[in-house]
């Protein structure tokens, strides 16, 4: 059994995850994080679920080195195209993306849920198959926006050309009347509010971040790994690879200081933990 003391480890195709890290750090600011952002390898979004699979498996191998007391998936594509057996043999629980269909069904009048991600995310189809076992009666509509994170990753989060962008991948959910909408990529909060504007005030707009960190910490909880240290935790962020764009959409995911990044290539791992 790993210790309280022990870093939570979270990990991401690239810099998205940093949204769920940063919800982490406001929730549990005592305990200390391993952050790992595999950006040599990003975008996983139009990856094989086999790539996938790998890669996550070689990334895990990296945490369980670092001793982490647990794994926070901070990625929708890794979550729903992961399975058991991925993370059966860690010496360490895992927990992927909250999908935040219950939220949103919760807060849908028409039970109609909109769901934008990455095309791996949505040829998963995870979030239909969880609404349909949450409500028979509800209907999850998927729609994949592959120009968003390329977009994103430039830095523009206003502006003409994603204003183009996301009026072209709202619109066939505008078309059948959503109420709630899942931005089911950690990239996405960066354009909630220009989302938030083009659909209207009556589509709630939720963000699965927030949710995912407090599963992360009613996990701790359950197993009595929780840090008891008042003090502020120690945070590591560590890269595939390193360039100035990196550093600073890094500043704007996490919307605090950054520590000294650090570079690991995980590639070569034998994935097997």
């Amino acid at each position: 059994m790993p210790a309280k003391t022990n870093p939570i480890g979270v990990f991401d195709s690239g810099v998205g995850g940093l949204t769920v890290l940063k919800e982490l750090l406001d929730i549990m600011p005592g305990e200390d994080f391993v952050y790992f952002g595999d950006t040599a390898r990003v975008p996983y979004g139009p990856r094989t679920p086999e790539e996938i699979r790998k890669f996550t498996r070689q990334i895990l191998r990296f945490l369980a080195e670092q001793k982490v007391k647990l794994a926070v998936i901070a990625c929708n594509t890794i979550t729903f195209n992961i399975i058991a057996a991925d993370v059966a043999d860690c010496p360490f629980p895992v927990i992927g993306m909250n999908d935040s269909v219950k939220a949103a069904l919760s807060v849908s009048k028409a039970k109609r849920v909109g769901v934008i991600a990455t095309q791996a995310t949505v040829s998963s189809a995870k979030h239909v198959e969880s609404g349909k076992n949450i409500d028979p009666e509800a209907k999850v509509y998927l729609q994949a926006c592959p120009e968003f994170v390329p977009i994103i990753e430039r830095g523009i989060f206003d502006g003409p050309e994603i204003e183009a962008a996301v009026k072209e991948y709202l619109r066939p959910l505008q078309d059948v009347k959503i109420d709630a909408l899942i931005l089911a990529c950690t990239h996405y909060p960066l354009v909630a509010p220009l989302v938030g504007r083009l659909m209207g005030p009556t589509v709630n707009i939720i963000n699965p971040a927030r949710e995912t960190a407090l599963d992360a910490q009613r996990l701790l909880v359950e197993k009595d790994l929780l840090n008891p240290a008042k003090e502020a935790g120690k945070l590591r962020i560590v890269f595939s690879s390193v360039s100035p764009e990196t550093e600073n959409l890094a500043k704007v995911f996490l919307q605090r200081a950054l520590p000294q990044l650090e570079v690991k290539d995980v590639s070569s791992y034998f994935y097997c933990i």
